[in-house]
């Protein structure tokens, strides 16, 4: 096995899960593990996964928890402003709002300002169930960033940040 690094300008060594063996750009042009859409995927699994593991009775997907906690911290909003804010396409954000409204999480009303618009907003069980799992959800957050300490933290989340809104 080739344990050495070859000094390469913009290679990035790594250590192959498989073999042991570390890499650089030389060895393998396009190495799948060092693509970011990979790795970004692979990090979310991860992520996924812990939520899944810890929300446990509270019985949310990823996606159910982002637009209950939306609502929670917007209040009333539209449903097309609510796929905005969660970064749903519209197909996603109805059938979301269809199953937290069939839980009694959420409820529709009428826009008082405009009777045409109907309004989303957190029941008292929608509250309640952001308020007993919010601190799960921090916990799960924390778990996510786990291997990374606390500057490194800090630059990823700085880092993803300006990808994700670019």
């Amino acid at each position: 096995m080739n344990s050495r690094l070859v000094p390469v300008v913009n290679s990035i060594a790594i250590k192959t899960r498989d073999t042991g063996r570390e890499q650089s750009r030389e060895d393998d042009e396009y190495a799948l593990e060092r693509q970011v859409g990979h790795l970004l995927r692979r990090a979310h699994q991860r992520h996924a996964a812990l939520f899944q593991e810890r929300i446990g009775s509270a019985a949310l997907t990823p996606m159910q928890w982002a637009a209950l906690v939306s609502l929670v911290r917007h209040g009333p909003t539209t449903q097309n402003k609510l796929g905005r804010l969660t970064a749903m396409d519209p197909a996603t954000t109805q059938g979301v709002v269809r199953r937290l409204v069939a839980r009694g999480l959420v409820v529709r009303s009428a826009d008082p300002t405009d009777r045409r618009t109907r309004l989303l907003s957190a029941s008292q069980a929608g509250h309640a169930l952001v308020a007993t799992t919010l601190p799960i959800a921090r916990a799960i957050s924390d778990a996510t960033l786990a291997p990374l300490d606390e500057a490194e933290r800090t630059i990823f989340l700085k880092l993803l940040t300006r990808m994700a809104f670019a």
